[in-house]
């Protein structure tokens, strides 16, 4: 439950920073487009990685949490770049990258290994 709760809440997160990005950091943007794709992107994946964890079954908490970490490490290096934070940060981004990644095959693995039900 506390992981749908945190996946929901980071989803509606990404709703809200992608509308700051396309409204209230434009001018910003204007300056370094490359600022605006490193948004948009963590905006994309935060939005997307939430939006599965909310969903997968409970028993594939390994997966919610390679996810929701993933997306919130993945996104923030992200965001922080485009607000002008230093660009070494763009080397931890990949971590959670990797982190998606290993989500995405536990849950492949838990589900090979989960009965599944019956339509």
């Amino acid at each position: 439950m506390r992981l749908r709760v945190i996946a929901a809440t980071l989803a509606a997160l990404a709703v809200g920073l992608g509308a700051l990005g396309a409204h209230a950091l434009k001018e910003q943007f204007l300056a370094q487009p490359t600022a605006r794709e490193w948004w948009d992107t963590a905006s994309h994946y935060l939005l997307v990685h939430a939006a599965v964890a909310a969903l997968l079954p409970l028993y594939a908490r390994v997966a919610q949490w390679c996810l929701l970490s993933g997306a919130i490490l993945f996104a923030s290096t992200l965001y922080a770049m485009a607000l002008g934070a230093p660009h070494w940060l763009g080397a931890v981004t990949p971590i959670g990258g990797v982190l998606l990644i290993v989500g995405w095959l536990s849950f492949a693995w838990t589900s090979l290994s989960s009965p599944s039900p019956k339509l």
